[in-house]
């Protein structure tokens, strides 16, 4: 798709165009459900404008287990229009949105000794099967216990009886928020990262759009007209709905943590679940890489910067170390991150009880909030959030045309898939690296090496993340809105969790490479990569601690590159 670039200049157009037109509806944050909303009103032919106070996926929608998946804690729970609608929106993302950012992968259930599990677990993964409809994935299997083993040889031999293994899909969430947020663009939204919303328009009791802060500039203040607003702030829900002094839907924030370690660390060719006290533990392939988790744990501190403390991560270490042959310690450990969920409150006084389910109120005129859900129905909630807008809105709107809505890259991915051997040889690179930016980018891979063209240096691995190609910090920078060198180490790559350093040997790397499209000079490249130094510093501080702590770069004297980065993502 063309005219779908996030760069610095299509920013500054979009600022200028909030200032001087009147949308039909003004989304007011950038994690994947308010992008799915500006996707889902610009595909009906609404003029769209989207504001965002950090970065696309800055908050919930760049820290979650990586999962596509119905939930199946959720049918033992009966909640099975959840874990219907989770299963349907699956389908589409493999098969249809976009199947070069959503990937199969497998779980195994290991059995243990009571002997009507694999009856009672058989038949609810029987049933998921099921309700998941077409076969985008294979089918359940029933294991013995040598053929778990055989399968993850890591395991104890005396932990189980045998093991249901099933499939599931897994997604590199802050990509794909980004490249939901580059589709509804190529369609014609407006969007700008950095831009805070402070307030709320009104003509008399109605909103009538949003008062935004351009973070990059020089803090000026935006009124952003609009004909109905649409509030997607996440856990920030109850801070925007207060702009307006009221509001029915409120979020209580429940914090998960993830470890990353690496693959070679736990011997397995497949993904583990396994049960525990409070809920499940993962154990998710993640390229060279594992990810485990999580935790549900209340957290009412900073919200921006949600933190693992240590007994976070004592506590996956330990419920996973009780199946693992080799345990696992905190030097294993390359990466830790953590997420806050947006949980419909006032259910239960526990927040692995309150629902995953999403609601959207139009209780304030003018304003639509929609709230909770998980990022699987991410969809379904853009779309239940738009329709609810087009209601306030004086014509007949067109049904949303999102489920047929391929992202950018995701025409003709699996004839390039198919080609990825000939690419190879005609680019110049191992099949490996073609696989690799296939699936970060889809057909968007001959954009980012057209950057190339004529600079072989830009071919070569990343300083210290040999992962990544030095061109694709160009690609964040001009094309995918990266602003920021936590932009890039942390959300358009995953470089902040998959290296030991946190992404600290690569920072001056990459933000050479960022100065280039974005005009920093030698000052503005040290002041980023102390910045981004000191937050990783702050990190680890926090996991040293034994209760929760806010992970903020700020308290520790480093210079804020993005003002106002520390209040509500908004």
């Amino acid at each position: 798709m063309s005219g779908a670039q996030l760069g610095p200049g299509e920013r500054r157009e979009a600022l200028q165009r909030m200032k001087d037109e009147v949308f039909d509806i003004v989304v007011i944050g950038g994690g994947v459900t308010g992008a799915g909303a500006a996707l889902d009103a610009a595909s009906r032919g609404l003029t769209v404008a989207l504001v965002e106070a950090r970065d696309w996926a800055a908050g919930t929608s760049s820290r979650s287990s990586k999962l596509i998946h119905g939930g199946l804690r959720y049918l033992e729970q009966l909640n099975f229009s959840l874990v219907r609608e989770a299963l349907r929106e699956r389908g589409l993302l493999l098969t249809t949105l976009c199947p070069h950012l959503v990937k199969p992968v497998p779980f195994i259930y290991p059995l243990t000794h009571r002997v009507w599990e694999r009856f009672y677990v058989g038949t609810g993964v029987l049933l998921y099967d099921r309700m998941g409809g077409a076969r985008a994935l294979p089918g359940a299997k029933h294991l013995t216990r040598r053929k778990v083993l055989e399968l993850f040889p890591s395991l104890k031999p005396d932990t189980l009886i045998g093991g249901i293994q099933y499939h599931d899909a897994q997604v590199d969430d802050a990509r794909h928020t980004m490249m939901v947020a580059r589709t509804a663009a190529h369609y014609g939204a407006v969007l700008a990262t950095s831009t805070r919303a402070v307030g709320l328009l009104r003509e008399g009791e109605r909103v009538a759009g949003v008062r935004a802060r351009d973070l990059e500039g020089d803090g000026q203040d935006i009124d952003v007209r609009g004909r109905m607003v649409v509030n997607a702030t996440g856990v920030w829900t109850d801070e925007v709905q207060e702009f307006a002094g009221r509001g029915r839907v409120h979020v209580r924030a429940s914090k998960g943590i993830h470890l990353v370690v690496p693959r070679d660390r736990i011997h397995a060719d497949s993904g583990l679940i396994l049960r525990t006290e409070k809920s499940v533990l993962f154990v998710i392939p993640w390229g060279r890489h594992w990810i485990l988790g999580t935790t549900d744990t209340d957290w009412d501190l900073d919200l921006a910067h949600p933190a693992a403390n240590q007994k976070d991560i004592d506590y996956l270490l330990e419920h996973v170390n009780a199946v693992l042959t080799t345990p696992l310690s905190r030097e294993d450990v390359e990466g830790v991150y953590a997420g806050l969920r947006p949980l419909l409150s006032g259910e239960s006084e526990s927040t692995s009880k309150l629902s995953r389910e999403h609601a959207v109120s139009p209780a304030i005129s003018g304003m639509v909030t929609v709230a909770g859900g998980k990022y699987t129905t991410y969809r379904v909630m853009a779309e239940d959030a738009v329709d609810a807008a087009a209601r306030g809105l004086d014509r007949a709107v067109p049904a949303s045309a999102t489920a047929h809505t391929p992202l950018i890259g995701a025409d003709g991915y699996g004839v390039a898939w198919n080609r990825r051997h000939r690419i190879a040889e005609e680019r110049g690179l191992h099949v490996v690296r073609v696989e690799h930016l296939l699936n970060r980018y889809g057909t968007g891979m001959f954009e980012v090496l057209d950057l190339a063209e004529g600079r072989p240096e830009l071919l070569r691995p990343l300083a210290h993340a040999d992962d990544y190609l030095a061109v694709e910090v160009l690609y964040a920078a001009s094309h995918e809105g990266a602003l920021h060198l936590d932009d890039v180490l942390t959300r358009r790559t995953r470089i902040s969790i998959e290296t030991f350093d946190r992404g600290a040997d690569s920072a001056e790397h990459v933000a050479n490479l960022m100065s280039e499209v974005l005009g920093w000079d030698d000052e503005t490249c040290k002041r980023e990569v102390e910045h981004y130094q000191s937050r990783v510093a702050a990190e680890r501080e926090s996991q040293l601690q034994h209760d929760d702590v806010t992970a903020d770069a700020a308290r520790l004297g480093a210079p804020d590159v993005r003002m106002g980065a520390v209040s509500a993502s908004a």
